[in-house]
């Protein structure tokens, strides 16, 4: 009997979620070294996006980051099957410490909703699974690409109640309803959106798609944005919360200015951990219509 792509995946994954956290990143370090070394896609991506977003480094500093940021990239790999798979409570026990608290405080004062904006930088389902623990949750996504995969990764996510929202129309009506409700919801802001929904916005000094939902979820709600992330500590000794106000101007009516609020926001996160960012992300290959991409400079955006 032939096994499916899920059932493999699966499989793997709980393989993995045996693992202690810092036998984890010892295999995720090694697998970033490798990635490092090797003539891989990541290494390409990452070289490349190190020079758009940090043009003021020399060679030695960015080949340092380009090492540091696969080696946080493989360690976020082997980290979400322990998320994914330990009991809830283990898991939260990662969370050492909150920074920022009183922003959350501040925001959940007013009764309004709550939109927690949580770029691919540190440990994104670590933060996910804390936010669920302690609110209310409702969270936007999209099926994966292997279909039987999709029902394992929405009870693992919705282990503790959050509610999976699809990215469609009426998907977006429900999150509006919830938010205008006072309730949470989590986005990752810094994904290259397709189709509709965008705005060309400067991130990191080059202007890029960037997705207008936020702006737009904001000025239909009135709910409060804020940046958030769990950042690795040295050593396996588990994550810092980090949470932060974001820039002003994200609920603009001009999806420009707005959008431009958000790409800032991410930014200022970044750069207070740029090694534990996606780097091997092709943040920057959505630009304006005839310009380069720059993942293939022979190649106009379109």
């Amino acid at each position: 009997m032939a096994i499916n792509r899920g059932t493999l995946l699966i499989g793997l994954i709980r393989t993995l979620g045996k693992l202690s956290l810092p036998a984890a990143q010892r295999l995720g370090r090694a697998a970033g070294w490798l990635m490092s070394h090797l003539p891989t896609r990541a290494r390409k991506v990452t070289i490349t996006n190190l020079l758009i977003a940090f043009p003021e480094l020399d060679d030695a500093a960015r080949r340092r980051l380009l090492h540091d940021s696969l080696s946080h990239t493989g360690q976020t790999a082997l980290e979400i099957p322990l998320i994914w798979e330990w009991r809830v409570e283990r898991c939260l026990e990662l969370v050492r410490e909150i920074d920022g608290e009183e922003h959350l405080e501040a925001a959940r004062a007013g009764g309004r909703g709550l939109i927690l904006l949580s770029p691919h930088l540190g440990n994104w389902e670590l933060c996910g699974l804390y936010f669920s623990s302690r609110y209310r949750m409702a969270a936007l996504y999209s099926p994966p690409h292997i279909a039987e995969f999709e029902d394992y990764m929405s009870s693992v996510r919705g282990r503790l109640g959050s509610r999976l929202v699809r990215g469609d129309r009426r998907g977006l009506a429900h999150l509006i309803g919830l938010l205008r409700e006072g309730e949470v919801t989590g986005i990752l802001p810094d994904q290259s959106p397709r189709g509709a929904g965008m705005a060309y916005a400067p991130f990191f000094g080059m202007t890029v798609r960037t997705m207008t939902l936020v702006g737009k979820l904001i000025q239909k709600s009135g709910a409060v944005p804020l940046m958030t992330w769990c950042q690795r500590r040295p050593d396996g000794q588990g994550f810092t919360l980090m949470v932060r106000p974001c820039e002003p101007g994200m609920d603009d009516p001009d999806p420009v200015l707005a959008t431009t609020a958000l790409n800032r926001s991410v930014e200022h996160c970044v750069r207070l951990a740029p090694a534990q960012y996606q780097w091997e992300y092709k943040r920057f290959r959505h630009r304006e219509p005839g310009q380069p991409n720059p993942y293939n400079p022979k190649q106009l955006c379109r």
